[in-house]
């Protein structure tokens, strides 16, 4: 069945309605808990009302969602299916000449296409509500409106200046002033040649980062074979930006799609790891395949042609077990990964291809039937 035809076109429209109507119905439910632990949260609290609540509970909403999607689209295929059984058009259309397959080609282009949305539209957005998330967070903590602190334990980076040069960056605490500028206190500047030997040492009692220029005061400087230069303020240029800063402190799933690629390039030429941020950014490219599977393995326990073999409450209890059981093993071999177990690739796709080939081989066994 081509998936322009008027029938693919029926089943794409129901499956795509279907898995929205139990996205919005699963999203007010998050809202509602969500709003109650944001409610226990400001009791007592003369500082904070009901517009906290309302920004805790939508900020925090696209991170939910990012991990359930999977299961939301399991339900709302298992519903299409149920339905289409329930009504007898599945009968009628096997009737026709069309194969499971021909059935499904359809639908699994359109949940395909709602994966792609996900990750290159929705994405973005959940990155960015990820990140608001985490500051409205701190800012509860601390009392402090304006609170747009990165890390209250300092920083330390590296990042290198050129082909002979390794730019190493130390600061025992800092904070962000306004959206260019960002503050530091006990900085370090650490110059090395590719050997790890140090070149010029800078530092400095407190100093500000403006665009790509610390500004630094109270400044001495350190330089082998010649004499300690104090000054009351220094300027020094690098390629260090605060968006640099920024993502050394920041969790993967606030940095969009778009962005990981130069987050992980960032990170592996500074010299640190960037496991974590390359799981990040290929499990978003499987999560089309993820949502594919996840239909395949609906159409196993929902797609037959009379509802009464095996019953609903059979269909509904296996198929939750089965989605629970896809999620906890594909938790684990990404822990797995993420601990350098595994290879990267392989705790990443390997869950969605072996449960996509098993699900493809019993449909497969269905059909032979």
């Amino acid at each position: 069945m081509k998936f322009n035809s008027i029938l693919g076109r029926y089943l794409s429209k129901q499956i795509v309605i279907t898995f929205f109507m139990v996205l919005l119905t699963i999203m007010g439910i998050i809202m509602m808990f969500d709003s109650i632990e944001a409610l226990r949260r400001i009791s007592g609290r003369d500082d904070t009302g009901m517009s906290y609540v309302v920004k805790y509970a939508l900020t925090k909403l696209p991170e939910t969602i990012d991990k359930i999607l999977p299961f939301v689209m399991m339900v709302a295929a298992m519903i299409t299916f149920w339905k289409v059984s329930k009504n007898n058009e599945y009968v009628i259309i096997r009737a026709s000449g069309v194969s499971a397959w021909g059935f499904l080609r359809p639908v699994l282009i359109a949940v395909f296409l709602v994966g792609i949305f996900n990750v290159a539209l929705f994405n973005p957005i959940s990155a960015k509500m990820y990140e608001m998330h985490a500051t409205l967070k701190y800012r509860f903590i601390t009392r402090d409106p304006t609170a747009m602190l990165f890390s209250s334990k300092g920083l330390w980076i590296r990042e290198a200046e050129g082909p002979d040069k390794v730019l190493v960056v130390q600061a025992k605490s800092l904070r962000q002033e306004d959206a260019k500028t960002l503050s530091m206190r006990d900085i370090s500047i650490l110059e090395m040649d590719q050997k790890g030997q140090i070149l010029r040492r800078i530092d400095g009692l407190v100093g500000e980062l403006h665009k790509k220029n610390f500004k630094l005061r109270g400044v001495r400087i350190f330089k082998a074979g010649e004499k300690t230069q104090e000054l009351p303020s220094y300027e020094y240029q690098t390629t260090i930006t605060m968006q640099r800063i920024k993502e050394n402190f920041v969790d993967p799933d606030a940095i969009s799609f778009w962005d990981l690629p130069n987050t992980i390039h960032f990170y592996e030429s500074s010299g640190f790891s960037a496991a974590r941020h390359r799981m990040r950014y290929l499990s978003l490219w499987a999560s089309p395949f993820l949502l594919v599977a996840m239909v395949l393995v609906s159409a196993l326990f929902s797609l037959r042609p009379s509802v009464r073999q095996g019953g609903v409450m059979f269909m509904i209890v296996t198929g939750v077990v089965t989605g629970f059981m896809v999620y906890f093993s594909s938790q684990l071999i990404y822990a797995f990964g993420l601990n350098g177990y595994i290879p990267v690739v392989m705790a990443v796709w390997s869950p969605t291809v072996i449960v996509m080939l098993l699900a493809i081989t019993m449909l497969l066994h269905q059909e032979e039937k």
